[in-house]
């Protein structure tokens, strides 16, 4: 059965088709009399040629529009093969999580940072849980990148059934939906997480424990910050309404916990991506990138398959036809002429911030790339052409602006140019202010260190980043003041020095005050430990 893009276009056509014939018609008769105009042979022998014209043309008008309207019919089966990793991305959706100590929160970021590793890891399986009281498998092991964003943007605590951050119960399901799938490459568990897990935390361990006996490579990436914060609670358009509240009334406070984390990720002989890394995602993706990787072979069938070259590809020839076998190629040049047409059409208007910035006028590209930002067009693209042109005008705020939010873009090659400019701009400030030379320098490395995350090889940001480290100012404190704090040779001659050892009796004070440290820090641990058992179920951040 035939079907149609767009129908109206295929009945359409026969109209179509009658308006190029008259016109022509039209345009013959008008050629015959012009030649007439010169004699009478002349006309003779122009009405003789070209007498099936008009009918070629209003035949590949037909087609064209038919074309124009998207036939499709038919089915195929194609096959592809592809070298993919099993990896399965959980992400800790608790209202903890919602906490503001992380760009915007440590949800937004952990979204954000997940939609960064689907598209750097195209080709790879990938499954996504999100978990808080309990576990939910949102999509199994899969390529489809896009429909994993679409889950990843629609992540919220108010999705979860159950409050609270039962972090185990992800340990497993994770390990559970990569066992499922027998394959030989290798299972990875990437679990985004404050680390406040309100279960208990043997529990926690013993989950840990099972990803290393499996063989399932774990890599935690900590959220949020290690000071206690208070969790805002905002309505759906984001007005703030207050704070978080436990069932005592009491405001509650949120940390991340690098206890658990550390103990996690060593349990699990697995990895641990600090929050401090700015580019989290690209930290992921080479942490894994030596990963075994298995063929699989995909067999897709399509159905209703696109057949608008048939008539397209038929008008096409007797185009051809038409033109090699007149004596001019008078329509050889129309035809020319309404394809550059159709193609100057296609290519639209041209952008007037870059011919700004062609011109070298920087204050106009400026304006108009920051007018086109403000409207929301072109992206992080018009950001990063922002804050490029901005630090060649020498308008550093504008700039690194600009530039810091282009380094957050999920295209790895827009964000390795930002963070290079980026650090461009922090050497140029270096370069400028002696005084808070060595905070700038201090940036441009950082910004720089991301950037080789993503191409570790690229010469001239290694050069840059060699050059961060020439430029650092000596320390302070050197010279005269130095060699007076220095005892001289004859003092040390004179005066030598008390010996450094300890006696048997300050020894034994020194292990019993150790040991006694190490007493308090379990009972410490025993009580925390307990407090979590106590609590579970109860808490729902």
């Amino acid at each position: 059965m035939i079907a149609f893009d767009t129908p109206i276009l295929f009945f359409l056509a026969p109209a179509v088709g009658v308006l190029v014939f008259a016109f022509a018609i039209w345009a013959r008769r008008v050629r015959i009399n012009k030649a007439g105009n010169w004699s009478n042979e002349l006309r003779a022998e122009a009405a003789s040629s070209g007498r099936w014209g008009p009918y070629v043309l209003g035949l590949a008008g037909v087609l064209a529009t038919v074309a124009l309207a998207g036939p499709r019919w038919g089915s195929r089966v194609v096959e592809t093969e592809s070298k993919g990793l099993n990896l399965v991305v959980a992400v800790d959706i608790s209202r903890s999580m919602l906490a503001e100590d992380a760009n915007p929160s440590r949800l937004e970021r952990a979204k954000r940072e997940t939609r960064r590793l689907i598209h750097d890891l195209r080709g790879d399986r990938i499954g996504l849980v999100a978990f808080a009281g309990q576990s939910h498998i949102l999509s199994p092991l899969t390529v489809d990148g896009s429909a994993l964003n679409l889950l990843v943007d629609a992540l919220h605590p108010d999705i979860a059934s159950a409050g609270g951050s039962d972090l185990a119960r992800a340990l497993r399901q994770g390990r559970e939906l990569l066992l499922a799938k027998d394959e030989v490459a290798d299972r990875v568990l990437v679990i985004f997480t404050d680390g406040e897990a309100h279960d208990s935390v043997a529990e926690i361990m013993s989950a840990a424990e099972r990803l290393r006996r499996d063989r399932v490579r774990l890599v935690l990436v900590a959220e949020g910050g290690t000071e206690p914060v208070r969790i805002p609670v905002r309505d759906v358009d984001g007005t703030f309404l207050g704070y978080q509240r436990d069932p005592s009334d009491r405001e509650v406070a949120t940390m991340r916990r690098d206890d658990i984390l550390t103990g996690v990720a060593d349990a699990a002989q697995g990895m641990l991506v600090s929050a401090s890394v700015g580019d989290q995602a690209g930290a992921v993706r080479d942490l894994i990138a030596a990963f075994k990787r298995s063929p699989e072979a995909t067999t897709t069938a399509a159905q209703d398959i696109s057949r608008a070259w048939i008539p397209l590809f038929i008008a096409a020839v007797l185009l051809l036809l038409h033109t090699i076998t007149r004596r001019t190629m008078a329509l050889a040049m129309v035809t020319l002429s309404l394809a550059l047409s159709e193609t100057a059409s296609a290519q639209g208007p041209r952008n007037a911030a870059d011919d700004a910035w062609l011109r070298g006028d920087f204050a106009a590209a400026v304006s108009e790339y920051l007018q086109q930002a403000q409207l929301g067009e072109g992206g992080d693209t018009v950001l990063f052409n922002l804050g490029t042109a901005a630090m060649a005008l020498g308008d550093t705020g504008v700039a690194r602006t600009a530039l810091v939010t282009a380094a957050r873009s999920i295209e790895p090659d827009l964000r390795f140019r930002a963070l290079f400019n980026l650090g461009l701009l922090e050497l140029v400030l270096a370069d400028r202010d002696s005084t808070n030379r060595g905070d700038h320098l201090e940036e441009a490395r950082r910004y720089y260190r991301e950037a080789l995350l993503i191409r570790p090889n690229d010469m001239d940001a290694k050069w840059n980043y060699e050059l961060t480290f020439e430029m650092m100012p000596p320390e302070s404190g050197s010279g005269a003041e130095d060699e007076q704090a220095q005892p001289s040779p004859a003092d040390s001659e004179s005066e030598p020095a008390a010996p450094q050892g300890l006696s048997a009796a300050q020894a034994e004070q020194i292990l019993n005050s150790i040991a006694e440290e190490e007493r308090q820090t379990q009972e410490r641990l025993n009580r925390r430990r307990s407090q979590l058992g106590e609590t579970r179920g109860r808490r729902d951040w």
